[in-house]
């Protein structure tokens, strides 16, 4: 059997004994049939970056299929209020097959499915979040003859009531174990569930941040997954949320997502790794052993526009509390090798040609692993708040922009904006002093992506309308004083975390 297949937690894969991208209509009927399930649900996220729900009683056969094949209207002015007015507003909801799944927390046996928005003509949504990633990874792939892959880091605390025995060390809580960790089962659940949605999940851990306020304790936690097409990243970022809140509910916790929820203590991030492949194989690395040509041009693209990616990826006023010196989240457009006090990161690739299991396990024979895969990049800046198709769209646009540079050019940029310090430290400041500033508000990054939308525009990728849209959402909070009031009036902060509280 196929490796990716075996012990496969998706039960839909497990039974079909096939991997995702091969289903067909007839296989989804068949696993209906013959596995009892009673309902089906249509997922999409709408312009809140929140999934939503359609459902669906299968009351025969055919009926089942009549779904599959023909989807069904939804309302989009009450999904996408910023392009769509009511007198003109159905969309259909077509879903993708490869993405079913059997609702883990529902006792009706319910089949899943995420789902594509399509217009009266019969075409594509264009200014569905989806559909912009998907033709930026269609125009990154036209001009770079590579793939553009992904995968997200997903921060986000959890709160419970306070519990004397054992108490975690202040922001020391990062790969704490029990009994000082207190909510790692509910985390390695979470893993579990994501898994059986078809969130293929690295590791998971929890994270810097634990703190307690008002008799609850605040414990951070993250899970990652594992590289794939940028589409798919999206989509399992996308439904991993959704599940850490089912479940969290179900048990009576709190979850947030959202960036910042108290002032001195460590913000929840969302950082996405990319890597380039060619044939297969990862391009990210040369055949030296170090980062490749092409991932150093792509870097460059990423600091050309890196102040204008906080407009997708950072879309709330509190993601700017964050954005803030030594609390390892970034404030300049620099990259560096494993140094996360930059954008850009690029973490440890297994790139030493070294076997260490074998040094590990004397019993193990020395041999040569290909590791190439693993080596990534990393842009350090997005939180939950951001529309996960949006950013990735940007993050594919902005890789390619480096791309389609004069490679003389994109060299001098990305050797540039290199760093190898903690740009923090007192002894760094005349380095820092060179380096650009990330937006501050959201009206900062709103005006950053104004300068340059032409650019995202290009290659038929953002729709003009969605652009103005997502301008009018940052400048509408009203933010560039903020940080100065929150400073002097903690009830304005207390205030603004709570609205935010439950973001993205």
């Amino acid at each position: 059997m196929d490796k990716n297949i075996a012990l496969n937690p998706n039960e839909v894969v497990a039974f079909l004994k096939k991997c995702p991208e091969e289903f067909t209509r007839e296989d989804l009927l068949r696993f209906i049939s013959e596995n009892g399930i009673q309902m089906i649900d249509f997922m999409y996220p709408a312009e809140d970056g929140r999934v939503k729900t359609l459902n669906f009683t299968i009351n025969s056969l055919s009926y089942a299929e009549t779904i599959l094949t023909e989807g069904e209207r939804v309302d989009g002015s009450s999904l996408f209020p910023s392009f769509i007015e009511a007198g003109n507003s159905d969309l259909y909801v077509i879903p993708r097959y490869r993405t079913a799944f059997v609702d883990p927390f529902n006792d009706i046996p319910t089949l899943c499915l995420l789902c594509s928005f399509f217009d009266k003509s019969g075409e594509p949504f264009d200014c569905a979040p989806h559909e912009t990633l998907r033709r930026a990874e269609k125009a990154f792939e036209a001009s770079t003859g590579m793939q553009f892959e992904a995968m997200g880091e997903l921060e986000y605390y959890v709160i419970c009531d306070q519990d004397p025995l054992f108490p975690a060390t202040d922001q020391k809580g990062y790969h704490e174990s029990e009994p000082f960790a207190k909510l790692n089962d509910f985390r390695r659940e979470c893993m579990m569930h994501v898994a059986r949605t078809g969130g293929q999940i690295k590791y998971g851990h929890s994270e810097v941040g634990n703190f307690t306020l008002e008799g609850k304790i605040y414990e951070q936690n993250e899970i990652e997954f594992l590289p794939c097409p940028v589409e798919t990243a999206a989509d399992q970022l996308l439904l991993a949320k959704w599940v850490i809140r089912n479940l969290a509910y179900r048990y009576g916790l709190d979850v947030s997502f959202a960036p910042k929820i108290t002032t001195g203590k460590a913000g929840s991030g969302m950082h996405i790794h990319m890597r380039l492949m060619r044939d297969g194989r990862n391009a990210t690395l040369g055949a030296d052993g170090k980062l490749s040509e092409e991932a150093r041009r792509a870097i460059a693209g990423l600091m050309q526009m890196a102040p204008s990616i906080t407009a997708f990826g950072n879309k709330n006023p509190t993601s700017y509390f964050r954005l803030v010196p030594h609390q390892e989240a970034p404030t300049n457009v620099c990259w560096g090798d494993c140094n996360r006090s930059a954008l850009v990161r690029v973490p440890l690739g297994w790139s030493s040609g070294t076997d260490m299991c074998s040094k590990a396990n004397p019993l193990e024979m020395a041999a040569d692993h290909d590791t190439t895969a693993k080596q990534t990049f990393e842009m350090r800046c997005p939180d939950c708040s951001a529309d996960i198709y949006q950013l990735m769209a940007g993050l594919c646009t902005a890789a390619r922009i480096g791309l389609e540079m004069e490679p003389e050019k994109a060299l001098a940029l990305s050797a540039e904006k290199y760093v190898d310090m903690d740009i923090h430290r007192s002894e760094n400041a005349a380095r820092l002093a060179t380096l650009e500033n990330l937006p501050t508000c959201c009206a900062e990054s709103a005006d950053a992506l104004e300068k340059v939308r032409a650019l995202y525009e290009a290659a038929d990728v953002f729709r003009p309308r969605m652009i103005d849209g997502i301008l009018k959402a940052l400048r509408a909070h009203n933010d560039a004083s903020l940080h100065e009031a929150a400073r002097k009036d903690p009830e304005l902060m207390r205030k603004l975390v709570e609205q935010y509280f439950y973001c993205g």
